[in-house]
């Protein structure tokens, strides 16, 4: 279709943005600007003439969805938000890179009105936009094309592509037919190495066309309006199989210098480079030139474009009858219907179940009630408890709206898809794998964190319990790595009940959770209390206490067993269960002090490393080593979990820290 704009706007739009793409990096004192010039007119044509969206809601649940993977490109991305209207202004900016503007080195969700999904590693957006078009996909089914009808866009480079992630979430997609799903291959055959060819001789379009693809070859277009917006177009219409358009750009162009020049990548201009280019574009030399009568015919075009579109989808949403608008609410909150936690299941004391088949049942009793939930694993759904009731459709092509995702032996891609789904909304999305898998997707768990994406990572065979698959498969360092990270919930439930108050926890919460669950079964043992605030005594002492057991995890069992141990030898013991750290600190000092009073001594219990434990216990029983390969419950007899050694450490601690009788006279 024509462009809403003048000619002469849309040239001087596509000028604006390269030249706030020299100015930013040269203010900011750091670089990346050659892609944001190559790009100019890609992304002008994305936001002026095909994507859906509604600057005045950037929220707006039927909006396109732009991702730019190559982050490191942000004041492309910025640029544009600006022009269109979506609420960053020109001191915006002027910030860039600057200590808290709206505008930091690579996009981040949550941080600027406009951007999806928080891309730095290169690779994890592409990933993210597969999450994403399955997203859009399970609620179209779900809900209907009156209220969800919408495409995900994304740009990657070189970067993305050589990084492994790509790999896999392109192979996924393409299993799975995603259409709706429209990547721009920025071919620029630039690193910040040099030239591509020093490490890179793929044929990617190749290769993508293996994975399932449409790929097409737009040539020498990057500056073609005209046929850039053709072939967006067409690429919306093909419904059956994502499109791969690969674009020949060149970095830093139309700098006279430093066109294709791999110091155009990483490095900023220099003024003098800023001004001969913007000689050669044509505008003034001065900076972060921007005529208002260019945004203001930019942003009253776009405002105009979503008025109609806008107004029917609010006429489609509010026709939805009440038992619809409910399952939507709780779709998009990414929660139950009002009386989900009714359907939860109870375990009774004494029952023996592994917690990675009771969030099995948690997730199944609530799978009806939740009309967002997608659960899925990396090629080991019954292993880790995430595979749904009998009956439940796989996510296909041919069953769009199946939410269970069989996501193959693709961890990686598995992570950054519930990022992107959870960054979506509407999805509420719970991946699996072996926990020692966390190797091959630590990254997009940290950056659910970053970005507060609300997804549900399971992570079972969490101790040397695993047994026999050995030392590789016994991840006894994770669980330290994990509560190292800022802004995410990590629970490991002792037992049944505390995994179905683990799952309450993760629906309440506002960003990403993880759940450590056992491979073997363990005795239910609490009232899954504990969980509320991260700790709780799950066994108090016969009067005085003189110790404390602190344990998580399957662990907590064995606590309460040596606790009756030590009673019966007359050491009153109480037992904490701590499934939480990071709630257990959110409860506060005062709270900290009730469980683990001044001048108790506390002994630790926990099938992993140490590390950290110090801010809890006194002493600590642990695994500072890695494991072995025998059955699980040998391997953890022979390395101390046992019932024999928690009793002697624990009278050993509580004889080193008894008053000696000068200190009591």
């Amino acid at each position: 279709m024509p462009s809403p704009l003048p000619p002469d706007v849309d040239e001087q739009a596509i000028s604006l943005i390269r030249g706030f793409a020299m100015d930013a990096p040269l203010a900011a004192k750091s670089g990346h600007q050659g892609t944001a010039m190559a790009l100019a007119p890609l992304g002008h044509v994305l936001f002026s003439r095909v994507m859906k969206y509604d600057p005045t809601d950037p929220e707006w649940p039927d909006r396109d969805r732009f991702v730019l993977s190559n982050g490191h490109a942000s004041i492309l991305q910025y640029s544009l938000l600006y022009l269109a209207g979506m609420g960053l202004e020109l001191d915006d900016i002027k910030a860039f890179r600057s200590w808290e503007s709206a505008t930091p080195g690579h996009p981040e969700a949550r941080h600027t009105a406009g951007v999806e999904v928080t891309t730095g590693p290169l690779g994890q957006g592409f990933g993210d936009a597969v999450g994403m078009a399955i997203a859009e996909r399970v609620l179209r089914a779900r809900f209907g094309p009156q209220v969800v009808d919408h495409h995900t866009f994304v740009i990657a480079g070189d970067g993305c592509f050589m990084e492994g992630i790509s790999h896999e979430a392109a192979s996924l997609a393409g299993h799975i037919g995603l259409g709706r799903l429209i990547c721009v291959y920025d071919d620029n055959r630039i690193t910040i190495d040099g030239p591509t060819a020093l490490s890179y001789t793929d044929d990617v379009g190749a290769r993508f066309a293996a994975y399932g693809w449409h790929v097409e070859y737009l040539g020498e277009t990057a500056d073609d309006c005209d046929a850039l917006e053709a072939a967006l177009q067409a690429a919306k219409a093909d419904e059956a199989q994502p499109t791969l358009l690969v674009l020949r750009s060149h970095v830093g162009y139309p700098s006279p210098d430093h066109t294709d020049d791999h110091l155009a990548h990483g490095n900023p201009f220099t003024a003098e480079d800023v001004a001969r280019t913007k000689a050669v574009m044509g505008i003034p030399d001065e900076p972060f030139w921007s005529p208002p009568e260019v945004v203001t015919a930019y942003r009253e075009a776009t405002a105009e474009r979503a008025k109609p579109v806008r107004a029917t989808w609010d006429e489609a949403l509010a026709a939805l009858d009440a038992e619809e608008r409910a399952a939507w609410d709780a779709a998009w909150q990414a929660t139950g219907i009002a009386g989900w936690e009714d359907a939860l299941p109870t375990f009774e004391q004494g029952e023996s179940i592994a917690t990675r088949q009771a969030i099995a049942k948690v997730v199944g009793a609530c799978l009806p009630l939740f009309p967002g939930l997608v659960s899925g694993a990396a090629d080991l759904t019954g292993n880790t408890g995430t595979k749904l009731p009998d009956g439940t459709e796989a996510q296909t092509a041919e069953h769009p709206g199946g939410r269970q995702l069989y996501y193959g032996i693709r961890e990686h891609a598995m992570g950054a898809a519930l990022v992107g789904m959870a960054c979506h909304g509407g999805i509420l999305p719970l991946g699996g794998t072996f926990f020692v898998f966390l190797d091959y997707m630590r990254p997009p768990v940290r950056l659910a964190a970053v970005s507060q994406a609300k997804a549900v990572f399971v992570f079972s065979h969490d101790s040397v319990g695993v047994g026999e698959d050995g030392p590789t498969h016994q991840p006894v360092e994770h669980l330290a790595t994990l509560r190292a990270i800022p802004g995410l919930q990590v629970i490991r439930p002792a037992d049944a009940n505390e995994t179905v108050a683990a799952w309450r926890a993760a629906v309440a919460s506002d960003g990403p959770t993880v759940l450590v669950l056992t491979r073997q079964n363990v005795t239910v043992c609490t009232d899954g209390s504990a969980v509320a605030r991260g700790a709780g005594i799950v066994r108090a002492a016969d009067g005085d206490t003189d110790l404390v057991i602190v344990a998580t995890g399957s662990e907590v069992a064995l606590a309460i067993t040596a606790a009756e141990r030590l009673e019966s030898a007359g050491t009153p013991t109480r037992v904490v269960s701590l499934p939480s750290w990071d709630r257990f600190a959110a409860a506060g000092e005062d709270y900290r002090r009730q469980l683990f009073p001044d001048g108790v001594p506390v002994l630790s219990v926990e099938a992993a490393t140490t590390f950290g434990w110090e801010r809890y216990a006194d002493d600590s029983i642990g695994i500072d080593r890695f494991g072995a390969s025998a059955p699980g419950d040998v391997v953890l007899e022979k390395l101390g979990i046992n019932l024999d050694h928690v009793v002697e450490r624990a009278t050993a601690l509580v004889t080193r820290s008894a008053p000696t009788s000068e200190g009591s006279s």
